[in-house]
């Protein structure tokens, strides 16, 4: 058995597949998804359908998953010049914005579904966690999808909002916990300062594994077990 984290696969099917072939994912080992799934790429609905049929496959919530849950409920509904008329400013201002950070793809995929399979989506996506707590090999790590907004250090995880842990990168620079990792996507690690882009970067008790999928880069994966990377094939070749 083994525990293994990805995240930001931004509709990347193929180098989502290309991991789980590495790393012979197998029923006996655990993959933490750290959010951000859908979106940009082309394929996050069929990432979704595969993740739901593994049970050993946790999910945790990104900004990108939040922001189509915002618009669901409209898009689920019949579109028709009435229903139109009668969208409020609120509903309206959530369409563009998710429209503004790639959803439009995931919009176009997920209208191609059966009723069935779309209700399906929607209920796995409210299955999605704010965050987790695990313990591997003695190492505690906490895996959130961005930073936190309003940090104290007392606070406990359970204390914090949604909105608290997904949007807002962390600060590399500072440690948030001396006894625990923190593990983030959010923010892609070319944007790091002192990062090797398009690599998982770890400092200051931080392992940061948004490796730009969602921007021409690669999907990372970490073994927790023993900090092995993975990346995406890229042009045939692994890593």
């Amino acid at each position: 058995m083994a525990v293994y984290v990805m995240s930001d696969l931004h509709g990347n099917y193929d180098g989502f597949m290309s991991i789980l072939k590495q790393i012979n994912f197998s029923e006996k080992d655990e993959l933490y998804i750290d959010g951000d799934v859908v979106d940009r790429g082309r394929d996050g609905i069929k990432i979704l359908q595969y993740m739901m049929m593994q049970p050993n496959i946790y999910p945790i919530i990104g900004n990108h998953e939040y922001a189509l849950m915002q618009v669901l409920d409209f898009v689920t509904k019949e579109i028709t010049e009435d229903s139109i008329s009668k969208i409020d400013e609120k509903t309206l201002q959530n369409i563009i914005e998710y429209q503004n950070i790639g959803g439009q793809v995931t919009l176009d995929e997920f209208h191609k579904l059966s009723k069935e399979e779309q209700q399906d989506i929607i209920e796995y996506l409210e299955e999605f966690t704010a965050y987790e707590e695990i313990n591997v090999n003695g190492k505690e790590f906490i895996i959130i999808h961005a930073g936190f907004i309003n940090f104290k250090p007392e606070r406990k995880m359970e204390d914090y909002q949604l909105y608290e842990l997904i949007f807002k990168a962390p600060n590399y620079e500072r440690v948030y916990f001396e006894d625990k990792y923190l593990v983030t996507g959010h923010l892609p690690t070319r944007a790091i300062y002192g990062a090797k882009p398009d690599e998982i970067y770890i400092a200051n008790n931080h392992i940061a594994i948004d490796c730009a999928s969602g921007y021409g880069g690669k999907v990372g994966c970490i073994r927790l077990d023993d900090f092995k990377c993975f990346y995406s094939v890229e042009n045939g070749d692994e890593k």
